[in-house]
Protein backbone atom coordinates (compact mmCIF):
# COMPACT_ATOMS: atom_id res chain seq x y z
CA UNK A 1 0.00 0.00 0.00
CA UNK A 2 1.34 3.12 -0.80
CA UNK A 3 1.80 5.58 2.20
CA UNK A 4 -0.80 8.63 2.16
CA UNK A 5 0.65 12.42 2.38
CA UNK A 6 -0.58 14.94 5.01
CA UNK A 7 -1.15 17.84 3.81
CA UNK A 8 -2.14 19.46 7.26
CA UNK A 9 -2.74 22.99 8.65
CA UNK A 10 0.61 22.34 10.78
CA UNK A 11 3.36 22.30 8.36
CA UNK A 12 6.14 22.45 11.25
CA UNK A 13 4.50 19.04 12.88
CA UNK A 14 7.43 16.38 11.60
CA UNK A 15 5.63 13.75 13.93
CA UNK A 16 2.51 13.24 14.75
CA UNK A 17 0.55 10.01 16.39
CA UNK A 18 -2.97 9.98 16.46
CA UNK A 19 -4.94 7.12 18.70
CA UNK A 20 -1.65 5.37 18.32
CA UNK A 21 -2.63 1.42 19.65
CA UNK A 22 -0.19 -0.99 19.99
CA UNK A 23 -1.65 -4.54 21.68
CA UNK A 24 -0.62 -7.91 21.62
CA UNK A 25 -1.09 -11.07 22.77
CA UNK A 26 0.94 -12.93 26.15
CA UNK A 27 -0.61 -16.37 26.96
CA UNK A 28 -4.67 -15.37 27.21
CA UNK A 29 -3.91 -12.10 28.06
CA UNK A 30 -4.16 -8.54 25.75
CA UNK A 31 -1.22 -6.34 26.65
CA UNK A 32 -1.97 -3.12 25.84
CA UNK A 33 1.65 -1.75 25.93
CA UNK A 34 -0.28 1.65 24.48
CA UNK A 35 -3.49 2.31 24.13
CA UNK A 36 -4.61 5.73 22.17
CA UNK A 37 -1.32 7.80 22.18
CA UNK A 38 -1.75 10.95 20.39
CA UNK A 39 0.49 13.82 20.09
CA UNK A 40 2.26 16.36 17.67
CA UNK A 41 5.61 17.18 17.70
CA UNK A 42 7.06 20.50 15.44
CA UNK A 43 10.25 20.98 13.97
CA UNK A 44 13.14 22.32 16.05
CA UNK A 45 12.09 21.47 19.27
CA UNK A 46 13.17 19.18 22.12
CA UNK A 47 11.30 16.65 23.85
CA UNK A 48 11.35 14.07 26.80
CA UNK A 49 9.20 11.03 26.58
CA UNK A 50 9.00 10.06 30.48
CA UNK A 51 7.69 6.99 32.79
CA UNK A 52 8.49 4.15 35.12
CA UNK A 53 9.39 0.56 33.89
CA UNK A 54 6.10 -0.90 31.98
CA UNK A 55 4.77 2.68 31.12
CA UNK A 56 4.77 2.04 27.33
CA UNK A 57 8.11 4.20 26.42
CA UNK A 58 9.94 1.84 24.86
CA UNK A 59 7.19 0.92 23.00
CA UNK A 60 6.69 4.09 21.99
CA UNK A 61 10.27 4.28 20.85
CA UNK A 62 10.16 1.44 18.89
CA UNK A 63 6.90 3.10 17.36
CA UNK A 64 8.45 6.34 16.79
CA UNK A 65 11.74 4.83 15.65
CA UNK A 66 9.91 2.82 12.95
CA UNK A 67 11.44 -0.19 15.05
CA UNK A 68 7.56 -1.73 15.40
CA UNK A 69 4.25 -0.70 13.74
CA UNK A 70 1.44 0.33 15.11
CA UNK A 71 -1.88 -2.17 15.88
CA UNK A 72 -4.16 0.94 14.93
CA UNK A 73 -3.94 4.45 14.57
CA UNK A 74 -1.63 6.93 12.23
CA UNK A 75 1.93 7.85 12.61
CA UNK A 76 2.96 10.94 10.13
CA UNK A 77 6.67 11.07 10.01
CA UNK A 78 7.51 14.27 7.77
CA UNK A 79 4.37 14.31 5.90
CA UNK A 80 3.92 10.83 5.39
CA UNK A 81 1.96 8.08 7.10
CA UNK A 82 4.32 5.77 7.77
CA UNK A 83 1.89 3.21 9.09
CA UNK A 84 1.02 2.42 5.62
CA UNK A 85 4.10 1.89 4.34
CA UNK A 86 5.64 -1.85 2.94
CA UNK A 87 8.79 -3.04 4.52
CA UNK A 88 11.20 -1.74 1.92
CA UNK A 89 9.27 2.01 1.54
CA UNK A 90 9.61 1.45 5.94
CA UNK A 91 13.46 1.33 5.87
CA UNK A 92 13.95 4.00 3.50
CA UNK A 93 12.02 6.24 5.09
CA UNK A 94 13.39 5.42 8.66
CA UNK A 95 16.98 5.90 7.17
CA UNK A 96 16.44 9.30 5.50
CA UNK A 97 14.73 10.76 8.84
CA UNK A 98 15.78 9.20 11.73
CA UNK A 99 18.91 9.30 13.49
CA UNK A 100 19.29 7.40 16.76
CA UNK A 101 21.51 7.08 19.49
CA UNK A 102 21.72 4.64 22.26
CA UNK A 103 22.64 4.03 25.67
CA UNK A 104 24.94 1.40 24.70
CA UNK A 105 26.35 2.89 21.74
CA UNK A 106 25.89 0.37 19.44
CA UNK A 107 29.01 1.37 17.35
CA UNK A 108 30.71 -1.10 15.22
CA UNK A 109 34.25 -2.27 16.66
CA UNK A 110 36.16 -3.38 13.87
CA UNK A 111 35.80 0.24 12.25
CA UNK A 112 37.31 3.43 13.68
CA UNK A 113 35.36 6.62 14.20
CA UNK A 114 35.71 7.94 11.09
CA UNK A 115 34.19 4.84 9.44
CA UNK A 116 31.87 4.84 12.03
CA UNK A 117 30.15 7.88 11.60
CA UNK A 118 30.07 7.08 7.87
CA UNK A 119 28.02 3.94 7.77
CA UNK A 120 24.56 5.89 7.15
CA UNK A 121 25.60 7.35 4.29
CA UNK A 122 27.08 4.10 2.58
CA UNK A 123 23.66 2.94 3.21
CA UNK A 124 22.54 6.54 1.47
CA UNK A 125 24.69 5.33 -1.60
CA UNK A 126 27.06 8.29 -1.17
CA UNK A 127 30.29 8.83 -2.67
CA UNK A 128 33.64 7.74 -0.31
CA UNK A 129 34.71 11.27 -0.68
CA UNK A 130 31.54 12.70 0.16
CA UNK A 131 31.32 10.33 2.77
CA UNK A 132 34.73 11.00 4.31
CA UNK A 133 34.37 14.49 4.00
CA UNK A 134 31.21 15.14 6.19
CA UNK A 135 32.40 12.11 8.61
CA UNK A 136 35.46 14.44 9.50
CA UNK A 137 33.13 17.51 9.28
CA UNK A 138 30.49 15.82 11.66
CA UNK A 139 33.65 14.48 13.89
CA UNK A 140 34.93 18.42 14.37
CA UNK A 141 31.02 19.29 15.46
CA UNK A 142 30.85 17.14 18.27
CA UNK A 143 34.36 17.61 19.69
CA UNK A 144 35.66 13.99 18.71
CA UNK A 145 38.13 15.17 15.44
CA UNK A 146 41.30 14.36 16.85
CA UNK A 147 40.07 10.83 17.46
CA UNK A 148 38.72 9.60 14.03
CA UNK A 149 41.33 6.71 13.39
CA UNK A 150 40.84 5.01 16.71
CA UNK A 151 38.58 2.59 17.31
CA UNK A 152 35.48 2.34 19.54
CA UNK A 153 37.57 0.37 22.30
CA UNK A 154 40.29 2.81 22.50
CA UNK A 155 37.45 5.16 23.16
CA UNK A 156 36.07 6.77 26.59
CA UNK A 157 32.17 6.13 27.09
CA UNK A 158 31.53 9.99 26.38
CA UNK A 159 33.64 10.05 23.53
CA UNK A 160 32.11 6.15 21.95
CA UNK A 161 28.51 8.62 22.65
CA UNK A 162 30.22 11.35 20.75
CA UNK A 163 30.55 9.08 17.59
CA UNK A 164 27.00 7.48 18.22
CA UNK A 165 25.93 11.30 17.84
CA UNK A 166 27.69 12.37 14.79
CA UNK A 167 26.48 9.21 13.06
CA UNK A 168 23.15 9.79 14.12
CA UNK A 169 23.61 13.44 12.58
CA UNK A 170 25.09 11.55 9.46
CA UNK A 171 21.85 11.36 7.59
CA UNK A 172 20.44 15.19 8.26
CA UNK A 173 17.74 13.52 9.96
CA UNK A 174 14.41 15.46 10.53
CA UNK A 175 14.15 13.52 14.42
CA UNK A 176 16.82 12.70 16.21
CA UNK A 177 15.93 9.66 18.51
CA UNK A 178 17.59 9.39 22.08
CA UNK A 179 17.73 6.68 23.96
CA UNK A 180 18.62 6.88 27.81
CA UNK A 181 21.89 8.09 26.30
CA UNK A 182 23.64 9.00 29.60
CA UNK A 183 22.64 5.36 31.07
CA UNK A 184 26.20 4.38 30.86
CA UNK A 185 27.93 7.35 31.47
CA UNK A 186 28.97 8.58 34.76
CA UNK A 187 27.71 12.36 36.20
CA UNK A 188 30.83 14.43 34.41
CA UNK A 189 30.35 12.69 31.30
CA UNK A 190 26.53 12.83 31.25
CA UNK A 191 26.29 16.79 31.24
CA UNK A 192 28.85 16.63 28.53
CA UNK A 193 26.64 14.92 26.47
CA UNK A 194 23.54 16.46 27.52
CA UNK A 195 25.19 19.96 26.60
CA UNK A 196 25.97 18.59 22.93
CA UNK A 197 22.23 17.69 22.88
CA UNK A 198 21.43 21.14 23.58
CA UNK A 199 23.44 22.65 21.26
CA UNK A 200 22.26 20.59 18.61
CA UNK A 201 18.71 21.58 19.94
CA UNK A 202 20.11 25.52 19.57
CA UNK A 203 21.46 24.61 16.28
CA UNK A 204 17.70 23.90 14.61
CA UNK A 205 17.47 19.77 15.50
CA UNK A 206 14.14 18.26 16.71
CA UNK A 207 15.61 16.16 19.73
CA UNK A 208 13.51 13.29 21.13
CA UNK A 209 14.59 12.09 24.35
CA UNK A 210 13.66 9.03 26.11
CA UNK A 211 14.66 8.46 29.80
CA UNK A 212 13.65 7.24 33.20
CA UNK A 213 15.70 10.04 35.00
CA UNK A 214 14.34 13.81 35.76
CA UNK A 215 17.40 15.40 35.72
CA UNK A 216 17.83 14.17 32.11
CA UNK A 217 14.44 15.29 31.54
CA UNK A 218 14.97 18.64 32.67
CA UNK A 219 17.24 19.55 29.45
CA UNK A 220 14.03 19.50 27.43
CA UNK A 221 11.79 21.97 26.82
CA UNK A 222 9.08 19.74 26.81
CA UNK A 223 7.75 16.45 28.26
CA UNK A 224 4.96 13.81 27.56
CA UNK A 225 4.41 11.51 30.81
CA UNK A 226 2.90 8.00 30.57
CA UNK A 227 1.72 5.32 32.52
CA UNK A 228 0.17 1.89 31.60
CA UNK A 229 0.45 2.81 27.68
CA UNK A 230 -1.81 6.06 27.97
CA UNK A 231 -0.23 10.27 28.41
CA UNK A 232 -0.58 10.71 31.73
CA UNK A 233 0.38 14.66 31.23
CA UNK A 234 2.18 16.86 28.63
CA UNK A 235 4.00 19.68 29.76
CA UNK A 236 5.34 22.21 27.39
CA UNK A 237 7.65 25.12 28.61
CA UNK A 238 6.02 29.00 28.04
CA UNK A 239 7.92 30.67 24.68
Amino acid sequence: MQPTAWAASDPDAVVRLDMVKRHYRVGDETVRALDGVSFVIRRGSYWAIMGQSGSGKSTLLNILGCLDRPSSGAYWLNGVNVAEMDDDSLSDHRLRNLGFVFQSFHLIPQLTVCENIEVPMLYLGLSQTTRRAKAEQLAERVGIGHRLRHLPSELSGGQRQRVAVARALANDPAVLLADEPTGNLDSATSVQIMELFQELYEQGKTVVLVTHEADIAAYAKASIHLKDGKILSVTEAEA
